[in-house]
């Protein structure tokens, strides 16, 4: 059986070795899962041992669950030769925001760097209800009948309490996630716009040294944010339901200039027609915009992820679409420019981060908001006065700043 959505704080997992949800009773990434029903499959040998190491106190783990850290050549070593249980870890490490994590992240990216991106990743995106898991279940299971590793990074809404995943996207990809092939793993989104995590682009890479050659990325919705998504992958789906009429008004002209091709799902029994009837509007639409960044035109498709019909059609499109791409260089482009955007993204996050955890601008901040939200200070004041608290001895923040 998958897994049933978040566990009880410190209950085992016992799937295949996968942590489970970060933030939801999760073991920590640098520990031995002694626990796991992987321990002593797949490569699991050298970290697959029980130690005589007892979880600490407070760090969400049972009283008397046997741990050790694991090693940065432990994680590159376990996660090359497929060891799922050092997966998992392996991905809750680059997952984490703690700190004491950080540095060893970096050293385990760097180690995997030279095996990954050998993948074809592509993002599924599209309104709640337009059977986005099922579609990803079928196709998974599809695609490894043809000999495919498949690795899901379904991106679940958060909790807005304790921060964890909530819907548990392992209980609607059923198949897919009893495949030995393949590997589902719900990460929360931590609350960001459009449901793309923000560690998603480096759980992707460590898939990719792990060896799926085929990454999945399913998204909570269509949102504002859905470029991010788009913006690490080499296929974008979007993914609608049957009636055309209203739907096609409602989406935004900025998702479908995007999207590589859309699938409007649902096309078996009473609803056939009215997919048929959609797809063809849709098509129509998109006939009017742009070319995708592969230099080929997007187009609409009908399929039934219930009955399969249309799934290896869709395929079809996608390695096509990917093979054009590679052969007239805007496969490496993309790829290029979305490694250029996301450190530029790792940038001005992490100076956010620096300058809300500055001293002088965590005392400024609540009365300079208040002073904005009530009228008494402009944006533009406060911001500057903000600015200077952070750089006291910098130049000027704005044109016109005498300082």
């Amino acid at each position: 059986m998958a897994d049933q959505g978040e566990r009880p704080e410190g209950e085992e997992n016992t799937r295949r070795g996968d942590t489970g949800l970060p933030g939801a009773g999760d073991e920590g990434p640098g520990h031995e899962d002694t626990g796991s029903e992987n321990a002593g499959r797949e490569g699991a040998g050298s970290v697959g041992k029980k130690v005589g190491v007892l979880a600490g106190p407070g760090d969400g783990r049972r009283a008397g669950t046997h741990r050790r850290a694991i090693s940065t050549r432990e994680f590159t070593e376990g996660v090359s030769a497929g060891d799922r249980t050092v997966l998992s870890r392996a991905i809750t490490l680059v997952e984490s925001n703690a700190a004491a994590h950080f540095a060893q992240a970096r050293e385990v990216l760097a180690s995997l760097l030279p095996r990954a991106g050998r993948s074809l990743r592509v993002g599924v995106t599209g309104p709640p209800g337009a059977g986005k898991s099922t579609f990803i279940d079928t196709l998974g299971t599809r695609l490894i009948a043809r000999g495919h590793r498949v690795a899901v990074a379904a991106v679940d809404p958060s909790s807005t309490i304790s921060g964890g995943s909530i819907l548990g996207d392992k209980t609607r990809m059923e198949r897919l996630a009893n495949e030995p092939r393949a590997f589902v793993r719900p990460s929360p989104s931590g609350g960001i716009l459009g449901g793309v995590a923000r560690k998603t682009r480096e759980t992707i890479l460590v898939l990719e040294a792990a060896g799926y050659d085929v990454i999945l990325v399913e998204t909570v919705g269509v949102g504002q944010s859905e470029t991010a998504v788009h913006s690490m992958v080499d296929f974008f789906l979007l993914m609608l339901i049957p009636g055309a009429g209203d739907e096609l008004q409602g989406i935004k002209r900025g998702i479908l200039e995007l999207a590589d091709a859309v699938l409007v799902n649902k096309a078996d029994g009473d609803t056939r027609a009215a997919a048929e009837l959609a797809r063809s509007q849709y098509d129509m639409a998109l006939h009017y915009l742009r070319p995708s960044e592969t230099g080929a035109p997007a187009r609409a498709y009908a399929a039934s992820s219930l009955t399969g019909e249309g799934i290896d059609e869709c395929w079809a499109v996608m390695e096509a679409t990917a093979a054009h791409a590679r052969e007239t260089g805007a496969f490496e482009r993309r790829r290029r420019e979305q490694e250029r955007q996301w450190m530029h993204q790792l940038i001005r996050e992490r100076m956010e981060e620096d300058f809300r955890g500055h001293p002088a601008v965590a005392a400024l901040l609540p009365e300079l908001e208040r002073g904005v939200t009530e009228g008494t200070i402009s944006a533009t004041e406060a911001a500057m006065r903000l600015l200077r608290a952070y750089r006291p001895a910098g130049g000027p923040m704005f044109p016109g700043d005498d300082g």
